[in-house]
């Protein structure tokens, strides 16, 4: 891997992980398209830059993870559900992990739900926020397993579980990001001790393209949720409706015409 190719792939995995597309369809597309997607460090690189990702999360805002210990207790209870269903059926979950239709498919139907989520949530448009109580954390978790199924995408799935809980949509989106730094640090940090675990050593060259890859993602995750929050106040979630579409259609047309694509 070049370092022009982990800016690319940090650049992607910045703009997509907290927006509701599907990180993991636009990392197929990139590596498969740059011709990395079968080495062994393009795996571990697209696990490691989350922490950049993550981190952005933290730096935006600083003031909600410091207010009391009540917010660390929704964050705990939200993520409870992932963690036992991701436990309970890992291996099932890798097994989809290997399917590239089932991405191209989840972003497909997921796009069709997204074109019709602001009719279905019209009412809430000008909900004030609410008091987020621990029952509203854990069926939003509840929501997060169903992204557990490579292509639903965990924002997506989150933001939706905020809405169905009554939130508006930006109190939803900011929930969504605020869950996401748990459950991707403990995600994370499982995949790379496993990468550990089959002998993987981090050299000096590496570690560069790590540390570049983390700084692009940190710097780009940081817009890109900015510029998300905005937009979906003011616009609601029919173009990422279109987009996922787009993708899904990107996605299967690639792999009927032979491109030879693997989930990183």
């Amino acid at each position: 891997m070049t370092i022009f190719q982990a800016i690319i792939l940090a650049i992607i995995e910045g703009l997509t992980e907290f927006l509701p597309v599907s990180s993991t369809g636009h990392m197929i597309i990139g590596s498969s398209l740059m011709g990395i997607a079968t080495l062994e460090f393009t795996k571990v690189f697209t696990v490691a830059i989350q922490f950049g990702t993550i981190l952005s999360v933290v730096a935006l805002y600083w003031k909600r993870f410091f207010q009391s210990f009540e917010f660390y207790g929704k964050l705990l209870i939200g993520v409870i559900p992932a963690a036992v269903i991701g436990l309970l059926l890992s291996d099932w979950i890798d097994l989809m992990l290997e399917n590239v239709v089932i991405v191209a498919v989840m972003l497909l139907l997921g796009g069709i739900v997204f074109l019709l989520l602001d009719k279905w949530f019209e009412r809430s448009e000008n909900n004030p926020d609410k008091t987020l109580t621990y029952g509203n954390a854990f069926r939003i978790g509840l929501f997060q397993c169903i992204a557990m199924i490579p292509g639903v995408s965990r924002s997506a799935s989150t933001i939706i579980g905020g809405l169905v809980q009554k939130l508006n949509k930006k109190q939803a989106a900011e929930f969504s990001f605020f869950l996401a730094v748990p459950t991707m640090f403990a995600a994370t940090c499982k995949k790379l001790y496993d990468f550990h675990e089959l002998g993987f050593e981090f050299t000096g060259d590496y570690l560069l393209l790590l540390l570049i890859g983390n700084v692009v993602g940190f710097v780009v995750a940081i817009l890109a949720i900015k510029s998300f929050i905005s937009y979906l106040t003011r616009h609601g979630f029919k173009l990422f409706g279109y987009y996922r579409i787009a993708v899904g259609l990107l996605i299967l047309g690639l792999y009927l015409a032979g491109v030879d694509l693997q989930i990183v």
